[in-house]
């Protein structure tokens, strides 16, 4: 059993970072100053982002910064979300041309107020950014709209190249660390994604007290519904009311997970400390050609 109120664990040095300073990644900074944009590469403190904003990559919270749900993981402010602003789409789309971003990755927080999920909103989100930045692909991280088929179809009729899901963690933890998904909700949610024939994407993090007999299990149910990338990453406290981190998983045991996802046929395994959802996403819109 994990001990809830055991002491904060120090941070590893393969997990200590120094944010690079290259022209890309301060002239991608300058202009999200400039322009007041908000990615969840800034405001997340994403230890990736000069790599991506290199590969002209970049990902986007879109339905407010309120979410509907508590998860024990995560750091997104909940209660009760502000209204919807129908102008965010048209705001998402201008942002991703002001950055010249050839992909983009876009997810929201939960918004089980609305009668829709924030689906319809999604969907011209989606739509909006294929019309003003013409040749962009993008990624889109959805939440399982509790499951509704109907919600998820509008999201998959806008036509983003990938639709992501994450399972954040193993069956046996899933009650205690997500507040309302369910495990074989999200394998449902998933496996309505891969029958529509678009690349289909999840992740989960480690160290939350899951065994690796566990994080394999969790690949192959991933893999029995069709999923064709799988990202896994360490998960860091974000602060003392959250989850503890029970263990900081090595480099070898990441590469370890990588090679068995392999094995088990993903087309992509991202596999590592650092990896988060949007890691190389701008790759991973090839997994159904190859």
């Amino acid at each position: 059993m994990i001990n809830i109120l055991s002491e904060r664990k120090r941070k590893p040095a393969w997990l200590k970072i120094q944010l690079p300073s290259t022209a890309d990644y301060n002239w991608m900074n300058k202009t999200i100053r400039d322009h007041k944009l908000h990615t969840i590469c800034t405001s997340g403190k994403c230890p990736n982002a000069a790599e991506c904003w290199s590969n002209g990559t970049a990902t986007f919270m879109i339905l407010g910064d309120i979410c509907t749900r508590a998860c024990k993981f995560c750091n997104v402010k909940t209660g009760k979300p502000d209204a919807v602003d129908f102008k965010e789409p048209l705001r998402i789309a201008r942002s991703i041309k002001i950055m010249k971003l050839k992909h983009a990755v876009i997810t929201s927080v939960d918004r089980d107020d609305l009668e829709d999920g924030g689906a319809s909103v999604w969907a011209e989100t989606i739509r909006m950014v294929k019309e003003l930045n013409p040749g962009i692909t993008q990624e889109v991280l959805i939440p399982d709209f509790n499951g509704l088929k109907h919600l998820i179809q509008k999201v998959i009729d806008a036509g983003p190249e990938v639709i992501s899901h994450n399972l954040e963690t193993v069956r046996r933890l899933t009650p205690q660390i997500r507040s309302k998904a369910k495990y074989d909700l999200s394998l449902k949610v998933l496996q309505y994604i891969s029958s529509s024939g678009v690349v289909s994407k999840s992740g989960i993090m480690v160290g939350l007290g899951e065994t690796p007999e566990e994080v394999f299990e969790t690949m192959d149910d991933l893999r029995a519904v069709g999923v064709k990338v799988l990202t896994i990453g360490q998960y860091l406290q974000p602060t003392p009311k959250h989850w503890p981190v029970y263990e900081y998983v090595t480099p070898g045991q990441f590469e370890i997970y990588r090679k068995e996802g392999l094995k088990r046929g993903f087309k992509y395994v991202e596999s590592g400390p650092l990896v988060r959802s949007s890691y190389h996403a701008e790759k991973h819109i090839n997994a159904l050609s190859e």
